[in-house]
């Protein structure tokens, strides 16, 4: 796996370079080497911040933690993507590494496999519209996400609502 690290407004030390390198290194057993993962390290009001997301095909990983050291945020994140691993496992197991997913490798009575996805569908008419105005409707509508087709590139993009309550826009990349 390459592993890149990054810290945002803050320089990583080698020595938690090191460290990230050796918590991530026990997901090789789940993928190949051309799985790539990008760790960025951020500190916000004290809180040390750690986000991992693991690129594998067209499958991606990600998780968040924070806390008051990075250790502790590292470890918290890398439990988080084994759960999320382990939730998903028999799907994952058609898309990922064959044999990676060796039954004595996971305790069965601490993770419930999640069931069937149930899909409800739901359409509507994409209007042609600008992101502010896709930003107004969602808030109307009181969702935390909206499609819309983009009114300047007739695109479907999707504006969502961010954890720290500022917005996002999701594009398609060409």
């Amino acid at each position: 796996m390459k592993i890149s690290v990054y810290g945002k407004q803050m320089n990583v030390r080698e020595s938690l370079e090191a460290l990230i390198e050796k918590k991530l290194q026990r997901f090789d057993k789940f993928f190949g080497e051309d799985t790539e993962a990008f760790v960025t390290c951020k500190v916000r009001k004290g809180v040390k911040i750690v986000e991992v997301t693991i690129t594998y095909g067209a499958t991606v990983f990600r998780a968040e933690e924070e806390s008051d050291t990075f250790m502790t945020a590292l470890d918290r994140t890398a439990e988080s993507l084994e759960r999320q691993i382990r939730k998903n496992k028999t799907r994952l197991e058609k898309k990922v590494k064959s044999g990676a997913f060796v039954i004595e490798e996971f305790d069965d009575d601490e993770y419930v496999e999640e069931p069937e996805f149930r899909i409800r569908t739901k359409s509507f008419p994409f209007k042609p519209m600008t992101p502010e105005e896709a930003i107004l409707q969602m808030n109307l509508l009181g969702h935390s996400f909206f499609a819309f087709t983009d009114a300047e590139t007739l695109e479907v993009s999707v504006v969502y609502k961010r954890k720290d309550g500022d917005y996002g826009l999701i594009i398609q990349e060409k």
